[in-house]
Parts: structure tokens; sequence; C-alpha cells
């Protein structure tokens, strides 16, 4: 794992290249999800269509809202390798990707298209949004994208922290959950289960980090809290 964290014009040329390997796939994804938008569009109904538009808008708010605090985030003296932290990234993407694309042959039903089962999706949604926002503002500075050893690194266990060790975590696969539910079809479903993996991967290499940031102290805070669901795991 490297030393240090990349240096500012190593973010800036990250940053570029997604910018524009984003570009390039909305250009190449144009044709699937163009008449995607174009059936929501045209099924603009209470049952049917503003949930499924609306399931967009906490992602967004959570995209916007993590950009703007992640600026507020102390330096990493250890973290983990890019290769790692790509693997992430991707395994997230590729199970919000499958969420919202459909796929030829993943567009059964596995739940009715009811207004009363999208808008509780939505809730579940919005849920994970609040949990995420207020798992962050606790955390502060000891907050990090990648998995890190930060300076002057804290134990946080006030908030959300004093039950589960990784909130955030909680509130994201809350997210991924309720936007299955919005769509109800088996390719969200499949996307559901890409964001699991992805979750627990990190969930465990995050646990294996902080345990070798606080020893003893940290196996004492796992004995009195769960890892992401109470009562469950």
């Amino acid at each position: 794992m490297p030393d240090h964290p990349p240096a500012k014009s190593t973010n800036q040329a990250v940053r570029y290249a997604a910018f524009i390997g984003a570009m390039i796939g909305a250009l190449f994804a144009r044709p699937v999800i163009k008449p995607w938008l174009d059936q929501r569009l045209s099924a603009f109904s209470p049952a049917s269509g503003w949930p499924n538009l609306a399931a967009f808008v906490p992602w967004v708010i959570f995209s916007i809202y993590w950009e703007i605090a992640a600026k507020n985030s102390a330096p990493a003296i250890k973290s983990e390798s890019h290769f790692s932290r790509g693997i992430h990234v991707v395994l997230a993407n590729i199970a919000l990707l499958l969420m919202i694309v459909p796929i030829r042959g993943l567009n059964q039903r596995f739940l009715p298209d009811l207004l009363i089962v999208k808008l509780i999706g939505l809730a579940a949604e919005c849920a994970g949004l609040a949990l995420a926002i207020w798992a962050r503002r606790i955390l502060g500075r000891n907050w990090s994208g990648e998995i890190t050893i930060k300076a002057d690194h804290e134990l946080v266990r006030t908030g959300p922290y004093g039950v589960i060790r990784h909130p955030i975590y909680t509130a994201l696969l809350a997210m991924y959950t309720g936007t299955a539910i919005v769509s109800g079809q088996v390719h969200a479903l499949l996307g559901l289960a890409v964001g699991i993996l992805a979750y627990l991967r990190k969930t465990g290499m995050e646990e294996a980090n902080l345990v070798t940031a606080f020893g003893e102290k940290y196996n004492a805070y796992r004995e009195d809290t769960w890892a992401l669901v109470p009562r469950i795991y």
C-alpha cells in the first residue's frame, strides 16, 4: 500500500480521465439507454413513471454532498492500493448500472408494478441517504473513500457508530435495496447482489485495517456493535 496519498495533480488527472471515460461510456450506452428512457417517459403514470425517475434523485444528492464533504478529510498516512480501490469502484458502479439499465432477458418482474411498492423503495432510498449524511457528519475528518489510516485517526463511537461500525456502507446498501425495489425487475436484483458483494468485501478489509490501527480497542468495540445490520451482521 502507498505510504502517502496521491498528489493533487494525480487526483486531477484521475478526475479528467473519469470524466472522459464517462462521456465515452455515455456515447456507447446511448443506443441502450435512450430506448429505456423513452419507455419510462412514455409510461409517465403514477404507478410506473415518476417513481422510477425519482429513484435517481437520492443518488444525485448523495454524489453532490459527498463531493463537497470530501474536501473536509484528514490526510492519509497509509491507504489501500489503487488496484484494490479500483475493484470496489468498478463493482459499485456495475451494481448501480445493473439497477437502472435494462438487460435483455432480465427484465422479468420480481415485485409487482404497484405505486405502493415503489414508494416503499423510495422511502428506503431516502432513509439510506439520511443515514449516510448523518454518519458522514459524525465521522468528520476521519472519513475516506479509500481504506486508509488517517493522520490523528480517531475511533468514532458516537451517533450511528454506537450501534453499527459501518453505517455509511449500511446506508448505501439501503439505497441499492430501495432502487431495486423501485425497479422491481430481475436486472436490478442482480445489481443489488453485486452491490452487497462489493460492500461485504470492503467491510472485511475495513475491519482488518481498523484492527491494525486500534488493536484491542477495536476488538472491544466489535463486541459491542454490529458490522452492518443490527441483530443480523
